[in-house]
């Protein structure tokens, strides 16, 4: 079996919502609010899981060969909670993310591998998350001081690829808001 089939998406009729943006924008936050607004599941972000527990096991941080491990368990993550859920599915990331980071953090270098995942995955909407909540450090997190050029790559990715996004920001409340507006809208 190829490593392209072990990320492929699986169909559904469920609405997927992906929480789009750099780090430390609040993504696992409101992907936790809007699960619970609409009583749906919700899917945290593999790498983060993962990419800890390399760091407390080896103090090591990420390298390109584990980009795949990650695309990998993330799609897995999501195919597993479409089974559990008939209305809308978040999604706390995605292989575009994966793509971005790996491009940011390896000098314009993706494996082709997820290149092709990007092309192949669909979402509904995308929920971009602004740079205006407080930065909190950790672990894993690496660029406080770049977040304005982060944050537009990731806006400018999603207008090249003519992706569905709304922008997110302000506060918890008025996030939830925007988000729950821009779904309705869709539902």
């Amino acid at each position: 079996m190829s490593k392209t089939l072990l990320i492929k998406q699986k169909p559904t009729s469920v609405l997927r919502v992906v929480v789009f943006g750099p780090e430390s924008t609040g993504k696992t936050t409101l992907c936790k609010d809007l699960a619970a607004h609409y009583k749906t599941l919700w899917v945290p972000e593999f790498a983060r899981v993962f990419l800890q527990d390399k760091w407390d096991k080896k103090k090591e941080a990420c390298t390109r060969e584990d980009l795949i491990t990650i695309a990998q368990g993330q799609m897995r993550a999501e195919n597993a909670a479409l089974t559990k859920t008939h209305k809308i599915l978040f999604c706390d990331t995605n292989v575009l993310v994966t793509e971005i980071w790996s491009e940011t953090h390896f000098d314009g270098y993706c494996d082709p591998i997820i290149k092709e995942a990007v092309k192949q995955v669909c979402y509904d909407l995308y929920l971009l998350t602004g740079i205006d909540v407080p930065w909190e450090a950790d672990d894993l997190r690496d660029r406080p001081n770049e977040r304005k050029l982060m944050f537009d790559l990731f806006e400018n990715r999603l207008k090249t690829q003519k992706f569905n996004y709304k922008h997110i920001k302000g506060s918890r409340e008025n996030r939830i808001k925007q988000a729950t507006t821009a779904i309705d809208i869709l539902i």
